[in-house]
């Protein structure tokens, strides 16, 4: 097996090889929050199907269905990157795929915490029920909150500018 070559520093890239990488390293991103939404998504669907599902309460069926919704919601705007890849593939919109696939996956990961977020204060309210159950769920959410977008968002706003 033969080692990549380095990798050139961003400076000395052309504008194409940029987008080529910038996508490329996006990819990566959705590969890894695909996963989590397609497992949760599952979790979701085969809910519906269990003998304990008809005793649920009308609030514990209207989270239910947000966090399906969300759940479905965050399945496309993950996906949607190879949808819109698939449709602009060789017409010379590589900078717009980059952007669009930016926006999907920023998408996708809100609605995504959203719907865990849902999906929690639903096995919650199951298993301890009450305002336990909501301020944990806003406990988590804060949590996914801060790692998700405070910190990266502080780090942008303060971290090292590029030349």
């Amino acid at each position: 097996m033969t080692p990549h070559p380095p990798a050139q520093p961003e400076h000395d890239e052309t504008p194409r090889q940029r987008l080529a990488r910038n996508y490329g390293e996006q990819l990566q991103e959705v590969r890894v929050a695909q996963t989590a939404v397609q497992f949760l998504l599952a979790f979701l669907l085969a809910l519906a199907f269990t003998p304990r599902f008809p005793e649920i309460t009308a609030f514990q069926q209207d989270v239910y269905v947000i966090a399906l919704v969300l759940g479905a919601s965050a399945t496309a705007l993950l996906i949607a990157p190879a949808a819109y890849h698939r449709l602009v593939f060789r017409r010379g919109l590589k900078d717009r795929l980059v952007r669009a696939t930016a926006l999907f996956t920023l998408s996708g990961l809100t609605v995504l915490m959203l719907a865990i977020g849902a999906s929690l204060l639903l096995v919650l309210d199951v298993v301890i029920g009450g305002p336990r159950a909501v301020w944990l769920t806003g406990a988590v959410l804060g949590w996914f909150g801060l790692w998700w977008f405070a910190v990266p968002l502080w780090t942008r706003r303060h971290g090292r500018q590029p030349d």
